[in-house]
Formats: structure tokens, sequence, C-alpha cells
């Protein structure tokens, strides 16, 4: 059986969305109307911008564009119904659609969804799959239901997730793996096959919630393996980040010239890039080293310890290794290589990073998530990626 042109309202705000609707644009289907979030109005720094890419692509397309506060007020599912569409496809979109709103289509919706389900559902499946530690991660096309992410999965693809890979890297290639997985699943609906999909199972769920600013806060009191996970996993928003405590090197002098000591000052600094190098703790104990401890290049310790990086070098302290540092930006100041840090900052002494009075939420549920991913994938159709765009 041949499939039909379906009629076809695509819903989505941010990036990961794109190579998928674009591709759904070039096909044989129609394109009712593009549903994304409303431009924030007067945004902050901290905020997202006031215009999405999808908003931006479809107003070039020429598309009509919808821009509810909410897709499940009553006007909005009554302008819904009144496309008649097939069709609902959903990906990177930020609003959990009801049952009404899917009933709109005929088939209802499917969710291109960036993670290997029931693997981190929720809002930060990518971010989640790096900071679990998982080895390997994808994208799951879901036959959508109104629990969050837990429809039956259409189509999976996977990826081995590289030692270095940070979030946004990730996401750029899982972004590129779902072009193909969403185009299959719409054809499968297309002929008729309106129960496709395989049940998640429930007992292998987990949680992948929105990250908060928060979250970026290190603390080398913890497993490197953990705060490199971190800074991978937290790239590019909200990225990572500790207070530099400068002690003071030189007593401040009153009038009568008696030397009063001069508490130390901090300044934020923002932790772009860096590799971990795993230690033996009782070495650390034996060098006399404290978390957040600051190293800077030393030959002897560079032998020993066998650093291979620059002449020019800085090293963080942590529970069970240093974390070295590549790409370091201070506050008020654009990011800098290691060597311009060193040069600029490597004469201080007993410098450090600052430890935090609580415990570490982000950091506290990485490690009870336990051993990394390394199960089968769910799905009627998996595959690693091959690099090739007709596969991504």
């Amino acid at each position: 059986m041949t499939d039909r042109p379906l009629k076809l309202v695509l819903m989505g705000t941010g990036p990961f969305a794109f190579p998928s609707f674009q591709q759904i644009a070039r096909s044989h289907h129609t394109i009712l109307a593009v549903v994304t979030k409303p431009p924030v109005e007067n945004p902050s720094r901290d905020k997202a911008p006031p215009e999405s890419p999808i908003l931006t692509w479809a107003r070039q397309a020429d598309l009509p564009v919808f821009t509810p506060a909410s897709i499940n007020d009553t006007s909005a599912i009554q302008w819904l119904g009144q496309l008649e569409a097939d069709l609902l496809i959903v990906c990177d979109y930020g609003q959990i659609l009801s049952k009404e709103a899917l009933a709109t289509a005929s088939l209802g919706g499917i969710n291109l969804h960036g993670s290997l389900l029931p693997r981190h559902r929720g809002a930060a499946p990518v971010q989640w799959s790096i900071l679990a530690g998982d080895s390997k991660a994808g994208i799951s096309v879901i036959h959508m239901t109104t629990k969050l992410d837990a429809g039956p999965v259409m189509v999976q693809r996977e990826t081995p997730i590289r030692p270095d890979e940070s979030a946004d890297g990730l996401e750029a290639r899982l972004s590129q793996l779902g072009v193909e997985p969403t185009l299959l699943a719409i054809e499968t609906l297309a002929r008729g096959d309106a129960q496709a999909g395989i049940e998640q199972a429930p007992e292998q769920t987990t949680k992948a919630p929105r990250l908060k600013k928060s979250d970026g806060q290190l603390d080398f009191r913890y497993p490197i393996a953990w705060i490199d996970r971190q800074i991978r996993g937290l790239q590019p928003w909200p990225g990572v980040f500790g207070n530099l405590v400068f002690p003071q090197d030189k007593p401040a002098k009153d009038k009568s010239t008696t030397a009063q000591s001069v508490p130390s000052r901090s300044v934020r600094a923002v932790i772009h890039r860096a590799k971990p190098m795993a230690i033996d703790p009782a070495k650390i104990a034996e060098l006399g080293w404290t978390p957040g401890q600051v190293l800077w290049s030393d030959s002897a310790l560079e032998a020993s310890l066998v650093i291979d990086h620059p002449k020019q070098w800085v090293a963080v302290v942590a529970q069970d290794g240093l974390l070295v540092l590549e790409t370091v930006q201070m506050a008020g100041k654009l990011p800098m290589q290691a060597a311009s840090f060193v040069s600029g900052y490597g004469k201080q002494t007993d410098l450090r990073f600052e430890t935090p009075c609580d415990s570490h939420g982000l950091l506290d549920r990485m490690m009870a998530l336990g051993a990394a991913f390394t199960g089968e994938s769910t799905g009627q159709t998996t595959g690693e990626s091959t690099g090739q765009s007709s596969s991504q």
C-alpha cells in the first residue's frame, strides 16, 4: 500500500526541530501551519532569545504561523480543529499537548525526542545522557499520548557518545540523526499503520528534568568523572562556574601604619572546556592537596603525573583527580586559553576554588543514577549513525 500525502501541523520552538522540519517541508506532504511558542517580551540576558529558530524559519519559508501562549487553551484547540490536519509533528516545542489537542488530528501526533526512550523522559534528554555517563545516546520517534514522552516507540536510532563530547555538539548530531526516522514514521502512518510502535517498559524509565542555573556550580569534593560530565553536559547552558578565591599577599595599613589583615576576594570563573585526569586519592593525600586547590605548571609534577599538556597548564584538584583547564572566562572578561590564564594569574599563590556550603543537588542525582547505561534500546528500528546525511 503506497503512502498518501498527509496534511501536517508542525509544532516546535528550539533548533533541535529544525533539520527534520526543513526536510518535511521538502516532502510531498502539505504543511498547514507551524505552531511555536510566542517570542519572549523584553528578554533578560538569562532568558531565551526573542524569536525562536523555528519561528524565523517558518516566516522565511512563508508558512502560516501560530504562536499561542498555551496550545491547550480552548481557542487554540478550536483553531487546530478547523485545520482538519491528519497528523501533528512535535519536536522541541516546550508544551505538553492535552488529549483534546491531540484529538484535533485524525492520526494524533508523533514526537521526535532526543533520547533512547524510556530513558531520559523530560525536558533535557541530551544533557542527561551525558550527565548520567551513558555510553550511547539516540533519538526516539513516538506516537504521542497525553503522558510525557510515554507513547509507543515507532523508530529509534542510536549513536555512541564520544569521550570528550559536550551537550551542544551531541544535540547537533542527534538533530540530524532524527531526520530520517521522523520521515519514516510519517510514511508509516500515511500507509495506514496507525497502530505502529512498541510500548515502553515503565520499569526502565529515568527522568531528565529541566536544568537550572544553580546546577552549574562547581564542587571539587566530588569525583573527577562526575565533574567532567557536569562540564560537558551543561554546555552551552547553564554552563559551569565557581568562585576563584584570591588571597591577599600584601597587608593593608591604616594611618598609624599598623598592619591590618585584609580579607581575600573571590571572582566568578566560568569553565568552558577542561579535561579530567584520574589520580589515586592516596597520591593526592600524599602530596597534601585539597579539593579546589589550583596547581600551576611544574616540570617535576608533570613528570610525576604524566600531564600531557602544553608547558603552561593549570589544573584544579578534585576528590580523585585533576581537572586540567583549557578555556576559562573570568567575570567581566572574554574567554581565554590556559596559557593566557597562566600568564595573567600564574604568579598567584594559594589560589583555590571556593567550596559550596551545601551538597550539590545535580551531582548527587547524577551519582544516584548508578552505572552508566549500556542496555539495548527499544523500538522497531535501531542503528548507529554512519555520518551520512541520509541516516542522520
